[in-house]
């Protein structure tokens, strides 16, 4: 299942070929009219239906070559100028209807140039359009050339907002990515800062006394001893530092997980519902479900396209749902087969999987 910001962007492109692709239509009605009234021979029309299969061919392919960012004009966006031009060559009286495919090529040609010259560009080929519409239809110029400015205008912003609507949801994404990233990052400095802090002092003393010992041993064995002595009290010291450490930062608050995933879930785009009744929970269980809620919501958060989750804890029963099944929600990974062994071990149980209705539920339960 393809994430939100491929989806955001395969639903801009397709919009956007569903309205060329109705210009389309609305050409092909216009030449079979023709034809019908005879004012268009068939030799004609074939050669409008290939020259228009053409620059329709190419509308794609340059449009998502020049989405994900600005490209230098390439041989393909030349070529559907020069179609473009063909085809309004081919009428007469009806040439300004055709006039739209050299707006959509010049809607297409800002997306690869810089603001002054796509402003230059349009000018040039506005004035030209003007100047062979007047000449072929006998039509006023004042208007002729307002209609174009017009539609010129119209095309190119629409095309330019198209791409930068997708740009917004790529960099959001990418932005999420790296605030996950960096959260990961911080947490490990810290635990190595604390570490280094618990650990640098005893461990250089240890060493300083073991080197001493081994020095001493040779000439004052009762010195070496004490010596020896002190590096195993500094050792001892040096563990339960350590222990306590792993502990604090195994320890976590339950309400301040729920808050932090609301906060998370709500910061992504998905809507939070909680409901948790947690007052009458021990502190062992309520430890325990803190893992398990922030398990899950790291599930969601990396594993999801959820828009929706529900958070419910009951009588030491957590459950998690979210309706962001993906395919890699079906296999367990490496941090729920962990708080597996957690919860078991502690008497706990966990089941992780899709529900009949779409959803992923995660439900977790500890002895209350």
């Amino acid at each position: 299942m393809a994430t939100r910001p491929e989806t955001a962007r395969k639903i801009l492109l397709y919009w956007m070929d569903g309205s060329v692709a109705l210009m389309a239509l609305m050409y092909v009605v216009l030449m079979l009219a023709a034809v019908v009234e005879g004012r268009l021979s068939i030799p004609q029309m074939v050669l409008v239906l290939v020259l228009l299969a053409g620059f329709l061919g190419l509308f794609p392919l340059i449009l998502r070559a020049a989405f994900e960012h600005r490209p230098k004009p390439s041989p393909r966006l030349l070529i559907a100028g020069l179609l473009s031009v063909a085809l309004m060559l081919q009428f007469g009286d009806e040439t300004a209807v055709w006039v739209d495919t050299s707006m959509l090529w010049l809607a297409l040609a800002a997306l690869h140039l810089r603001p002054w010259t796509t402003v230059w560009l349009s000018a040039t080929v506005v004035s030209a359009i003007t100047v062979y519409v007047v000449l072929i239809t006998g039509r006023s110029w004042p208007g002729v050339l307002a209609a174009e400015a017009f539609n010129a205008v119209m095309m190119i912003l629409a095309m330019l907002l198209w791409r930068w609507l997708w740009w917004v949801i790529r960099d959001a994404h990418k932005s999420r990515e790296a605030r996950a990233r960096l959260a990961v990052a911080e947490e490990r400095l810290r635990f190595a800062r604390d570490l280094h802090d618990l650990l640098g002092r005893s461990l250089s003393v240890i060493t300083l006394k073991s080197e001493l010992a081994a020095k001493l041993a040779t000439k004052d064995v009762d010195r070496a001893a004490e010596e020896m002595a002190m590096v195993r009290r500094l050792a001892g010291e040096s563990l339960f530092e350590v222990q306590q450490a792993v502990h604090g930062y195994q320890e976590l608050d339950l309400d301040a997980e729920l808050v932090g995933l609301r906060a998370a879930l709500e910061a992504a785009g998905a809507d939070c519902a909680i409901e948790a009744s947690v007052d009458d929970l021990p502190p062992p269980a309520r430890a325990l479900l803190a893992w398990a809620v922030r398990e899950g919501g790291t599930n969601v958060l990396k594993h999801s396209t959820a828009t929706r989750c529900a958070i419910r804890i009951d009588g030491g029963v957590l459950e998690i749902r979210n309706d962001g099944v993906t395919a890699h929600s079906a296999a367990p990974g490496t941090g729920l087969r962990g708080l597996s062994e957690r919860l078991v071990t502690a008497g706990g149980s966990v089941t992780a999987g899709p529900t009949p209705d779409g959803e992923f539920l995660l439900r977790a339960a500890v002895p209350a």
